[in-house]
This record gives C-alpha cells, sequence and structure tokens, in this order.
C-alpha cells in the first residue's frame, strides 16, 4: 500500500479539526489556544508540502517554510506575552485578559 495524496489530505484535515475544536471548545487557557493555532498552521504546511510533491512543484515548499517562520515568532510573542501577563496577574486565564482595557 503507498501513501497518496488523500492520505496527507486527511491528516491534514483531522489537524485542522483539532485545532479549530481546540480554540472553540476550550476558550479559558490562553496557552491551549496559542497550541491550536499551531496545529492549524501546521495543517496548512502538510497540506501545501503534499499538494507540492504530488505537483513535483517547490513553491509550495517554500511557501510552507514561510509559513514556519511566521508560526515560530507569533509563538515567540504569544508566549513572552502570556509570560509577562503571568508574572503581573497570577493567572492566564481568557476571562482575566479583559481587565487590560484601559
Amino acid at each position: 500500500m503507498t501513501i497518496g495524496l488523500s492520505h496527507y489530505l486527511t491528516v491534514g484535515a483531522i489537524l485542522l479539526v483539532l485545532g479549530v475544536l481546540g480554540i472553540f471548545l476550550n476558550r479559558k487557557n490562553i496557552i491551549v489556544i496559542l497550541m491550536s493555532v499551531e496545529l492549524i498552521l501546521l495543517s496548512v504546511n502538510l497540506n501545501f508540502v503534499a499538494f507540492s510533491s504530488s505537483l513535483g512543484d517547490l513553491a509550495g515548499q517554500v511557501f510552507a517554510m514561510f509559513v514556519l517562520t511566521v508560526a515560530a515568532a507569533e509563538a515567540a510573542i504569544g508566549l513572552a506575552i502570556v509570560v509577562i501577563y503571568f508574572r503581573n496577574t497570577g493567572s492566564i486565564e481568557v476571562e482575566d485578559v479583559s481587565t487590560l482595557k484601559g
């Protein structure tokens, strides 16, 4: 049995659904929301690489590298904000963030 394009697209769809469910079902923890966004970006990257390999074109793989760069920057900045917020308030719940409005 060979692994074809449909197998990669199925795994990408499962990752996308898990990421979306993580965002909508767990709205209390900022860390889980950030990890869910990362899952969504990784599912998109998997689709880019799968289509790129299937079509024999490197454009999808190059674009996936750009998305990985943006995802790494988003994770680093997001986690830095969460750490600073936790040091100031002692909590990382999303409901407490509304107190930052000024």
